[in-house]
């Protein structure tokens, strides 16, 4: 029997459930896609029926990088349908997902150093080849790299461009405090669960301090 998984925003879902197709499947919002994924995980659904703003945010897309990167759901349907418009309804391949959210996709294909506003690095970047964690806004999130003006972290809390934070870098002898603005932010599903990656550019942070903080996790 086949058997389909619908995702939607709670005020579409209504809408979405009166197409014929859709009338038996099982739904639930886009607040709750990590429910959806082990359902989807669980029950391999012939077809993942998709609301087409869902699949037009940062999220859908993660959402439909996820289900790609899973072999076991390679025989699995994506279809993006809008319940506003009749033809607004098909089916998305491995080929042409990036075209339901290029606006996602492309974010989500941001390169991990970030270059300021005339193409050029303002400093190099150092890569963290082991665990590091920060604190942004007093939350956890982990290091991917650094520079004395910026770096790229993963954090588990919503990170938006142009957010003003607080990070503070955890030294030896004492937290280095200091303010900063995210640069770009991308949101990314992983099998560990939803996180974002964001650059980071330093305001006040003191040189020397990172610089001194950077030798000790290197």
């Amino acid at each position: 029997m086949s058997f389909t998984v619908l995702i939607a925003a709670s005020e579409r879902l209504a809408a979405l459930q009166q197409q014929a197709d859709l009338t038996n499947a099982e739904a639930f919002t886009d607040t709750d896609v990590l429910k959806a994924l082990d359902t989807i995980a669980r029950r391999r659904p012939q077809v993942v029926a998709l609301d087409q703003r869902f699949a037009a945010s940062a999220r859908g897309a993660a959402f439909i990088n996820r289900i790609k990167a899973d072999p076991a759901l390679a025989s699995c349907e994506i279809r993006v349908i809008d319940p506003d418009a009749s033809a607004g309804r098909g089916t998305v391949t491995p080929a042409d997902a990036a075209a339901v959210a290029p606006a996602a996709a492309a974010a989500d294909a941001l390169p991990a150093v970030q270059p300021d506003r005339t193409g050029t690095r303002r400093a190099e970047r150092v890569a963290i080849t082991k665990s590091v964690d920060v604190l942004i806004d007093g939350n956890p999130a982990t290091l991917v790299n650094i520079s004395i003006v910026g770096a790229q972290v993963l954090s588990p809390s919503l990170l938006r461009p142009n957010q003003r934070v607080r990070m503070s870098l955890v030294d030896e002898a004492r937290p280095i405090r200091f303010n900063g603005v995210v640069a770009w932010a991308a949101f990314e599903m992983p099998k560990e669960g939803p996180r974002y990656r964001a650059g980071v550019n330093f305001y006040d942070a003191s040189p020397d301090m990172v610089a001194r903080f950077i030798e000790s996790i290197t």
